[in-house]
């Protein structure tokens, strides 16, 4: 998933700020405004799917609009692999670092700020914030480095349960992910049937293809075998693993775009103004793409941690509901209360329409409301994060439909998706 707009939450602070033009950057229409993460500090252990036990954590959480006074408006965004809890808006100290799904949340956008009260948490394991490897082990007074516990899906579904706690929140009117935060969307309507009235699956997956194993493998492999990788243990040597971070990126930026967009952008287009058309017989940068997958890859190793790289693509593999069914896809969502939207895109091969179609013939045998969209778009995974009109209309469609189920008040504004 292509994300080029990290935030780094530092401090405890009121999560937003609408108004606010501190920095003199005026608040384009249909932005939640100025927003800054409030970190969340949790003393009660949280027991993990490895048996491993996190004494005490952190979650840095940004929240949009308000939360009503019977607390049914609450909508939960799961971030995928390198996104985290910003959202949208533009963070308060830097107006250029806007949330990752800006263009889906916001006040008269497809998730409506002015009915729904939007959390954006980033998960344990993370790098923005929240506790990772890159904390310190209170046992030991170092960050924890290769020490940090494996992590699944289903631990970060407890975790952010615990942020429904905080907030007062019994049952989300939704929780909503594209890509891995798909995944933790549809986990949460097993693992907590009853804390979820809508659940919105988007260029997911109920479970990893050898393939895509095996891409997450190559790439974590290139960031093991870095030498500056000291076993995960890198902080306290001073470095980082920016090589193999990068090459990691490199592989799985390819993953995210379809064919056509590379064609379309790149095709066998070399650096003319340094070979006048020849090639020059040599391993440095000849072709255009290999110019954009070396910047995109060493962007990435600036702003990500290796160590949360590792966590989160092993969480990913190990993701299948149905693995304890014997495969059964519809018995692993039987407890599930919610009504269903999913949505693919037809030149996603990193997560296959047939996927999505999956979760819904599962769902159907189980007699689950269902709504399924399947949007014919070139972008590849990367789909989700665009302004596709279409999906919008969907995702928009869909959460209206929410409202009214839950007596909210009717849209008071429109982005011009539905107009």
């Amino acid at each position: 998933m292509t994300i080029d707009s990290p935030h780094l939450a530092e401090t405890s602070a009121p999560s937003k700020f609408p108004s606010a033009s501190a920095s003199g950057t005026p608040v384009p229409p249909g932005s939640v405004g100025y927003v800054a993460p409030e970190l969340i500090r949790f003393d009660e252990p949280l027991q993990l799917t490895s048996g491993q036990v996190l004494p005490q954590y952190e979650l840095a959480v940004e929240t949009y609009g308000e939360l009503n006074a019977e607390r049914n408006n609450a909508v939960l965004i799961c971030h995928a692999l390198n996104a985290s809890h910003h959202v949208a808006g533009m963070a308060a100290d830097n107006p250029r670092d806007v949330g990752w799904w800006d263009n889906m949340v916001g006040p008269g956008k497809a998730v409506d700020t002015d009915r729904f009260f939007v959390i954006g948490i980033n998960n344990i394991g993370s790098c923005f914030g929240s506790t990772g490897p890159a904390s310190i082990n209170p046992a030991t007074g170092k960050p924890w480095g290769a020490a940090f516990p494996v992590l699944t899906v289903e631990d970060w579904v407890r975790a952010q349960a615990r942020v429904a706690d905080y907030f007062g929140i019994d049952c989300f009117a939704a929780v909503m992910g594209g890509s891995l935060g798909g995944m933790q969307a549809l986990s949460w309507s097993i693992t907590c049937p009853e804390r979820v009235r809508h659940c919105v699956v988007i260029a997911s997956t109920p479970r990893l293809s050898a393939q895509n194993i095996g891409f997450n493998e190559v790439a974590r492999r290139a960031i093991i075998s870095d030498p500056d990788f000291h076993g995960g243990d890198y902080y306290e040597h001073g470095v980082v693993p920016a090589h193999g971070l990068a090459v990691a990126r490199m592989i799985g930026h390819i993953t995210y775009l379809s064919d056509e967009v590379m064609a379309e952008r790149f095709g066998r287009q070399q650096r003319a103004a340094d070979t006048n058309g020849e090639f020059r017989y040599g391993y440095d940068v000849e072709f255009e793409v290999e110019s954009y997958l070396r910047y995109q890859g060493e962007k990435f190793s600036k702003y990500f941690d290796a160590n949360t790289y590792l966590l989160i693509t092993r969480a990913l593999d190990y993701f299948d509901p149905s693995r304890n069914y014997g495969g059964d896809l519809a018995r692993a969502l039987q407890p599930a209360q919610a009504d269903f939207l999913l949505v693919s895109f037809t030149t996603d091969w990193r997560f296959s329409p047939e996927r999505s179609r999956e979760i819904v013939r599962a769902l159907l045998k189980n007699k689950t409301p269902v709504t399924y969209a399947e949007i014919d778009a070139p972008h590849g995974h990367d789909a989700f994060l665009l302004d596709d009109l279409r999906y919008h209309a969907v995702v928009q469609g869909y959460f209206d439909r929410v409202a009214a189920s839950l007596g909210l008040p009717q849209r008071k504004r429109t982005t011009g998706v539905l107009a």
